[in-house]
């Protein structure tokens, strides 16, 4: 049997207020437990004595005989001096998620194909002028051509 050291929620809605409790890891959150080890109460401010009530002595015993703190009872017990909890970093914490990284891939992509049908559409035009003014320079060549065929 694996014994843990968590919490269990009582209060009302809205109303949160946690036993520190010693329990079966399988038993139910708010289920059975083995003995109550103290109180969190996180409305309080941090400051104040009674957010977190440990029966320090009771603690340490349960530690000692090998029941693991959840990860939030870990933090509880660091800050009340009892058990060291060594810091951990989150390296990916501002990383946006798949589905972000994926929509953002696809917006590239429509602004990358949004720009190269404008740049098509702004060279269309200008080869179009090229082409019809290329014509227009032909034509007084081709009409004085035929004035000098028709003058001789």
């Amino acid at each position: 049997m694996s014994v843990s050291l968590r919490l269990s929620r009582g209060g009302s809605k809205k109303r949160p207020y946690y036993k520190v409790v010693v329990a079966n890891s399988r038993a139910p959150r708010d289920g059975a437990y083995l003995e109550q080890v103290g109180t969190y109460n996180p409305l309080l401010a941090k400051d104040d004595a009674n957010r977190v009530r440990l029966v320090e002595d009771r603690v340490r015993y349960w530690l000692g005989v090998g029941a693991q703190p959840t990860d939030r009872v870990a933090r509880l017990l660091d800050k009340a001096g009892i058990k060291e909890r060594a810091a951990t970093s989150n390296l990916k914490k501002g990383e946006p998620g798949q589905k972000a990284k994926d929509r953002a891939e696809e917006k590239a992509e429509k602004a990358r194909e949004a720009a190269e049908a404008a740049a098509a559409a702004a060279a269309a035009p200008a080869e179009e002028a090229a082409v019809e003014e290329a014509p227009a320079a032909e034509a007084p060549a081709a009409e004085a051509a035929t004035e000098e065929s028709t003058e001789a």
